[in-house]
């Protein structure tokens, strides 16, 4: 890779100030390779009608303007491009094209203006990590970053610039950098492969009319890693040789290790001799080759060696040299745990809840459901992790991704779940971990498992709005209540989300719910926990996703009972919780409909506090501003359940209110609110009502920021 020929792509419209930005690389005096979308109004489709590049590097003697034209474009629609330059940057050199084979995954480099590098200008960064070849697809390539971004909140992405930067794989050029893979949390991109491109004839003919010769692909593989000289080596690799001596008796013994566990990565193993120090290298170069050794060795272990072999991967932890899992442990588990997925995409962040009472939960395990892209992400987090329990004295603690897997396994039926628990047995004798340690661990998820689970009586999700960009967002909690008054929290303090995030969130607490045992086809009540100025929030409009072009959008509270809350006041009216407790004891069946004569302000407040002290229920008329206060006012005086139509302009659009029956059964009212919604949405009519309903449970809503851990010291993640 030439660091001169990086490309910064700048296509728009003269004068118009709209404009995309994006990378490229200089494969000849006068043409640069980069991705089609760079080249596009995103709003339109429409390619931009004007060009212009800055070639070259600020570390390389800056860079140099030119104007440029679209000379070609792949004819079956591939995000792939060729720009003509209005005139030639000559620099001494070719490009070499390449084609990754094997198994073995591959480090690769690229140079590009990613919009997280964006200062006053567009600095470059140098992309790095690792190019699995057995990832991805047809026209694919998965590039797992090593430094990578924080995901950009929006619809922004953080890597977004970084399209058309050239990957290379040592000194071939392999790929061409399309889209960020949004569901590894800007940690992996993906790259259209230069064996897709490289055979069109037109193609060819630019390149060839170009550089005098046609593009030859050549077929590249990873090569064994090799130790660098000795004072070269940190003192993590010089502890690890230290640690892994003992496991090979004699040098034959390593020699024939070594050998299998480089076939296992995908390596060509044939004559492979290595050094002490070159096993180093090797197990350094890949994050589960460490366990993948491991695995191999403990298949024989005995006496020292097993002891040694436990030693080694207790402190090879610590030093955060290598993942838990070998590659072969790591496959087996995902695939196990696709088929839970499958079955009960819901059980594997239930069980985690369980499993880990005392831990900071990682934040995909916060989610309600999780899904098979999901998978590679929980298990990463929890390697990490340990589950801080017992265990008999000098031997390892057991790991958290165990922990996890044997609540799982006692989830599910006989044959999955016993072979989840197979997988536990081989993983941690692989570790040495005691066996007692593990069946405590068991026995623990078996009861669990067979304990009867109360049923969610109500979904709690608290708002708290949030002004960003101008934009309107929110950021979310959501906590679930069961008949038994326990609750737990389904899903932390979210990022800023848009109301349709909100509602898409809700609805997958929703389907959480229902998919837990003992729940039934009982749909439980939301209740949406917001400040003063949420009172007023049409959260019953917002709709979950975006249309699927089928099915028409339909709001959440067409789909359930939702209702506000406002506990805020509480702090402020020390008297409002007795209030509401006496109001809902005494008054369930007294109804106060505000007109003209009850007025607001002082004339509501004697009724409330005299003819109408126990009353439960207010359904509020009149002018916006007026029914604002006595909101408050009803609320501060403990009122349990108020009703009131948020789009009435005045007393005159009392009527409106009538279809739901607001005086009749207090206990229907929130049923017949839904049911009203529902046919407001169905059978839309001017001058239709759109209520609004505050209720205030009989008993106290749990709130998620009144959680903390009953001890602590035991959160490995504690915050």
């Amino acid at each position: 890779m030439d660091s001169r020929r990086l490309a910064l792509i700048r296509s728009g419209e003269t004068g118009a100030g709209r404009f995309s930005i994006g990378s490229g690389y200089l494969i000849a005096p006068r043409l640069v390779l980069t991705a089609r979308h760079v080249l596009e109004d995103r709003d339109t489709g429409e390619f931009w009608p004007r060009i212009s590049v800055h070639v070259g590097h600020h570390r390389e003697g800056g860079t140099t303007r030119v104007e440029a034209e679209r000379v070609w474009i792949h004819p079956e629609g591939l995000d792939v491009a060729l720009l003509r330059l209005d005139r030639e940057i000559d620099l001494a050199g070719s490009v070499r094209w390449g084609r990754p084979v094997g198994t073995a995954p591959l480090p690769y480099e690229a140079l590009g203006y990613p919009w997280a590098a964006k200062s006053e200008t567009r600095d470059p960064e140098h992309l790095r990590g690792v190019l699995p070849v057995l990832s991805g697809g047809r026209n694919r390539y998965v590039l797992d970053q090593g430094p990578a971004p924080a995901p950009r909140s929006g619809s922004g992405n953080a890597w977004g610039g970084a399209s058309g930067a050239a990957i290379f794989c040592g000194r071939h050029l392999v790929g061409v950098v399309i889209q960020e893979d949004l569901a590894y949390g800007a940690r992996r991109l993906i790259a259209l492969p230069v064996s897709s491109f490289a055979g069109d004839c037109g193609f060819v003919s630019h390149v060839e009319e170009a550089t005098a010769e046609p593009p030859e692909v050549s077929e590249i593989g990873a090569a064994l890693p090799l130790a660098g000289p000795a004072a070269g080596r940190t003192p993590a690799e010089r502890e690890l040789e230290r640690l892994l001596g003992p496991l090979f008796p004699y040098p034959g013994a390593r020699v024939d290790h070594a050998r299998a566990l480089a076939r296992e990565l995908g390596y060509d193993a044939d004559g492979y001799e290595p050094t002490a120090a070159d096993l180093v290298a090797l197990v350094m170069a890949h994050p589960r080759a460490l366990a993948s050794l491991g695995e191999i060795v403990a298949s024989s272990a005995q006496g020292a060696v097993r002891d040694a072999l436990t030693a080694l991967f207790a402190r090879a932890r610590t030093i955060e040299c290598a993942a838990l899992l070998s590659a072969n442990e790591y496959e087996q588990l995902v695939g196990l745990l696709r088929l839970v997925c499958e079955k009960r995409p819901v059980l594997l962040p239930q069980a985690a809840r369980e499993a880990f009472r005392h831990l900071v939960l990682p934040e995909i395990l916060t989610r309600p459901r999780l899904g098979e892209d999901d998978l590679g992400g929980v298990i990463e987090e929890l390697e990490d992790l340990t589950d801080s329990a017992g265990v008999p004295q000098g031997t390892p603690p057991v790991p958290a991704l165990l922990r996890l897997v044997e609540y799982v396994a006692a989830a599910v039926d006989d044959g999955l779940g016993d072979a989840l628990r197979t997988w536990t047995d081989t993983t941690a004798g692989r570790l040495g971990i005691h066996a007692g340690a593990l069946g405590e661990r068991r026995a623990d998820a078996v009861r669990w498992a067979k304990r009867p689970s109360s049923p969610v009586s109500r979904v709690v999700m608290e708002l708290e709005h949030e002004d960003t960009d101008g934009e309107d967002r929110y950021r979310s909690r959501i906590l679930l209540v069961r008949d038994d008054g326990s609750h737990r929290v389904l899903e932390a303090e979210s990022a800023p989300k848009t109301p349709s995030e909100v509602a898409s969130s809700l609805s997958e607490a929703v389907f959480a719910v229902g998919q837990e045992a003992g729940q039934g086809d009982q749909v439980p009540w939301v209740t949406v926990v917001v400040d003063r100025d949420g009172l007023h929030t049409a959260v019953d409009e917002w709709v979950p996703g975006e249309p699927d072009g089928i099915l028409p959008v339909w709001p959440i509270g067409a789909d359930y009972q939702v209702s506000l809350s406002c506990p805020e006041l509480n702090a402020q009216f020390r008297e409002r919780e007795g209030a509401q407790d006496r109001r809902w004891k005494n008054g369930r069946t007294s109804v106060l409909v505000t007109g003209p004569d009850c007025g607001e302000g002082s004339r509501l407040m004697y009724l409330l506090k005299n003819t109408h002290r126990d009353t439960a229920r207010v359904v509020l008329h009149g002018p916006t501003d007026a029914r604002r206060s006595s909101l408050l006012v009803c609320l501060a005086l403990g009122v349990p359940v108020v009703l009131w139509d948020r789009d009435a302009a005045g007393f005159e659009d009392a009527g409106r209110l009538e279809d739901l029956a607001p005086a009749d059964d207090l206990e229907g009212l929130p049923e017949r609110v839904r049911d009203f919604r529902g046919g407001s949405v169905s059978w839309p009519t001017q001058g239709r009502a759109q209520p609004s309903l505050v209720w205030e449970p009989e008993s106290l809503i749990p709130m998620s920021g009144t959680l903390r851990f009953t001890d602590p010291s035991r959160g490995t993640r504690a915050l």
